[in-house]
């Protein structure tokens, strides 16, 4: 049990490392003092694609939701469904998230995050590399 909880700190260590370096990336070029929830309202917006402006309160948590369920969509957790006249995103749940605490939460989200900005070619893996 010691050895996989060793190899699970060690990928959650990893993870951090590589999103630090995301978040260091995305601050010099939306200024300081990203964190997770900033992170998802940018990849929200960007999902959106009408670029950003004045949102209001319940349109910035839908905004968080569309970043969550896009993040998830790899996993399976999620599916796209097409957009509404409005041109808002929206998805199917497939299945539920297993209970996650809230570190098991974070580390999915910023796993996420890291393969998000890969996969759409904002930064490349070695960019977001760590040893």
């Amino acid at each position: 049990m010691l050895i996989l909880q060793n190899k699970i700190c060690k990928m959650d260590h990893h993870v951090e490392l590589r999103f630090q370096k995301l978040k260091s990336l995305l601050e010099e070029k939306f200024g300081e003092g990203m964190d997770v929830s900033s992170i998802l309202f940018l990849i929200g917006v960007n999902e959106l694609g009408t670029g950003y402006h004045k949102f209001k309160k319940e349109q910035k948590t839908d905004l968080m939701h569309i970043a969550i369920c896009t993040l998830l969509e790899p996993y399976g957790y999620y599916e796209f469904e097409g957009r509404d006249e409005e041109n808002w995103p929206h998805f199917k749940l497939l299945k539920d998230l297993p209970p996650l605490d809230n570190r098991q939460q974070q580390h999915l989200l910023k796993e996420g995050m890291i393969e998000y900005f890969i996969q759409n070619d904002y930064y490349t893996a070695e960019q977001i590399h760590v040893d």
